[in-house]
């Protein structure tokens, strides 16, 4: 049951997520990737935390669900703080060895002609 009430809940987030929280942020999510994926997975971790207790249809017997709860939101904060350092680093490297933009010509051409020969669509 617990699996249900967190699917929907993460579900009725996700829709906000991709409505709402991307026109407030402003932000170019054009496959809605962040608004479904981290915002339903953070939801879904952090219940995961209040569904685990035997009374609620988990598995674990006595569980203190605040602690649980502390320990899924911990978690999800680790993770998020690790992927931003990590993006951070990857991006460096990248902006060091190649580069993170073509030149202004190569886009005025079109990076299908430049990167690949071909052009994607007839202008």
């Amino acid at each position: 049951m617990g699996a249900i009430v967190i699917g929907f809940a993460a579900g009725a987030i996700c829709v906000w997520g991709v409505n709402g929280l991307k026109r407030l942020l402003r932000v170019d999510d054009t496959a809605d990737v962040f608004g479904v994926h981290a915002i339903g997975g953070i939801v879904g971790a952090v219940l995961t935390g209040v569904f685990s207790a035997e009374s609620l249809g988990g598995t674990e017997v006595d569980l203190a669900i605040g602690a649980q709860v502390w320990a899924q939101t911990f978690s999800v904060l680790f993770t998020i703080v690790w992927c931003a350092v990590v993006t951070a680093i990857a991006i460096l490297i990248a902006k060091v060895v190649v580069g993170l933009r073509v030149s202004e010509e190569d886009e005025r051409i079109g990076l299908d002609i430049v990167s690949h020969g071909e052009a994607a669509y007839e202008k």
